[in-house]
């Protein structure tokens, strides 16, 4: 006997967040100057439509802003803007606000080489805070002279990236971290009050835990400005490495959401509770050669994390929009596990669709449950969101699931009469419909695809369409969703006004149209 529907109120319960669509993340600055990169993010913009973009490396070398010119034994400095504003004006060009990661340090300022990163991103204190203090307000005074104060209160500023991993800050040095955030903090509102600073952009494990109480209490008796807090979240396992390559086991998808949690529950009762919270990196794994972003798996994964995440925090920014990125090497094959929606050369991967079918949900929720979100327009449009429910790597999903609703009808606020036509769209991807990963797995795995094979990803990376129509009765229709394993869909329903056409007449068609 088939599963009794889920009853979908016809009242909304609350507006649909968009938590999610706040900033997205990027490789280092530097690769925004790229033609790929640059088509990649106006896709994405396209499809998707994100608020602010955050990415490493605005104060690293390659962005020269920073330089050093010696001449007859005198060292002059200068700070140059000229690639921070081609990508800046870039990102505001296509409707996006940077998420402002102050780092790395500029090699001239360094009190040290350490680095992080193929391309390697200092990561030790400045020699002299007076020269980083400097450095920071002639670069917040140019971005308000530039582009105006209105405008660069609406740009979060993060300073630094993972300080409590000592990859990213020499020795993982708490206190040296406090001295740097204090003064980089005070130096920004020293230029406006109103901009918005904060942090710690802290990565997740033991050590986040242990790095919000002190953080707190340092902001709180000294008195230093903040106006955000700010973590990562990822569920991975330990890696396993093999050649140009890791693979990593993946806690349930609940552990995200526990992560997007944590500030407000280690900051409670601190002069930061209340304030927003950014996760200003997500994802499955932090390793960008890991084949699960690739999958289907990992866009069924995300699905309850991109419908439940709203609830808890401001802002998650999925890390990252494009494969264009190059943190452990230059990536040595089309598709190598990057973290990015998009692959090289704008092929979407199934995570590129789940964000896209939520850019398409209505504005009002009717309803969530833990394979579902549904949606509505005031206008009557109802949108479905549908997965199936998966659990960590050491949890195999099974091969079908259904989702089963009974869902409110109307147009413009009334109920449907019976007889009422629906017209029904519905879009899907998983193991094999909108899956580029798995026709190049069947291609034979081209390291660099020709021409013709690139034609033949970008066609199989769409979703399945199909349409139907269904009758409402009692302002209702049921909705029977199978789902194929690890499968996303996202369906649309619309009230239809039949058109009379005069002298038509289907049945004149015979075996040409199939019966209603």
């Amino acid at each position: 006997m088939p599963d009794l529907p889920v009853i979908v109120p016809a009242t909304p319960i609350g507006p649909m967040p968009d938590a999610w669509r706040q900033c997205v993340g990027t490789g280092r600055m530097n690769l925004a100057l790229r033609a790929d990169y640059q088509e990649s993010l106006a896709r994405v913009q396209r499809e998707i439509g994100f608020a602010h973009i955050r990415g490493h490396g605005l104060l690293s070398d390659d962005m020269g802003v920073l330089r050093e010119s010696s001449v007859a034994g005198r060292t002059h400095r200068r700070h140059s803007f000229t690639y921070v504003d081609q990508v800046h004006d870039r990102f505001l060009e296509l409707g996006l606000r940077p998420f402002v990661e102050l780092g790395f340090m500029p090699s001239a300022l360094a009190s040290g080489h350490d680095s992080v990163f193929w391309w390697r991103g200092n990561i030790t204190p400045p020699s002299s805070m007076a020269e980083w203090v400097e450095l920071v307000q002639t670069l917040v005074r140019h971005l308000v002279d530039r582009y105006g104060p209105a405008e660069v209160r609406r740009w979060p500023i993060e300073v630094w990236n993972e300080p409590n991993l000592d990859v990213f800050w020499k020795g993982a040095d708490q206190a040296a971290y406090f001295d740097l955030y204090a003064a980089t903090a005070r130096a920004i509102k020293d230029v406006d009050a109103d901009l918005q600073v904060g942090g710690p952009g802290l990565a997740p494990g033991p050590t986040c835990e242990a790095w919000w109480p002190p953080f707190a209490d340092f902001v709180e008796r000294h008195d230093v400005p903040i106006d955000f807090v700010s973590r990562h979240a990822y569920s991975a396992l330990d890696p396993e490495h093999v050649p140009f390559g890791t693979y990593q086991g993946l806690r349930p998808p609940q552990d995200l959401l526990d992560q997007f949690a944590e500030p407000h529950e280690h900051l409670a009762g601190t002069r930061l509770a209340g304030l927003p919270v950014h996760i200003t990196e997500f994802n499955t794994s932090y390793r960008p050669d890991n084949p699960v972003h690739d999958t289907a798996y990992n866009a069924a994964y995300l699905a309850p994390v991109l419908a439940g995440g709203g609830d808890l925090v401001d802002s998650f920014s999925y890390w990252t929009f494009s494969d264009v990125f190059e943190e452990s090497d230059v990536p040595t094959s089309f598709f190598h596990g990057g973290f990015g929606m998009l692959t090289h050369r704008q092929v979407a991967k199934p995570t590129f669709h789940l964000f896209a079918f939520m850019a398409r949900m209505g504005a009002h929720v009717l309803d969530r449950g833990a394979d579902h979100l549904v949606c509505a327009d005031d206008d009557g449009r109802v949108t479905v969101l549908a997965w199936q429910p998966v659990g960590g790597t050491d949890e195999p999903a099974a091969e079908r699931h259904e989702v089963a609703l009974s869902l409110p009808i109307s147009r413009h606020g009334v109920a449907a009469e019976d007889g009422t036509g629906v017209f029904v769209l519905r879009e899907r991807v998983g193991e094999v419909d909108g899956n580029a990963f798995a026709a190049w797995r069947e291609l034979g795995r081209p390291m660099s695809p020709t021409a013709r094979e690139l034609d033949v990803l970008r066609a199989c990376e769409r979703p399945a369409v199909e349409h139907s129509r269904l009758t409402a009765a009692g302002g209702r229709v049921e909705l029977r969703l199978p789902l194929s394993r690890h499968e996303v869909t996202f369906v649309e329903l619309t009230a239809v006004v039949d058109t009379h056409h005069e002298g038509l007449d289907d049945r004149r068609l015979g075996a040409a149209v199939a019966r209603p």
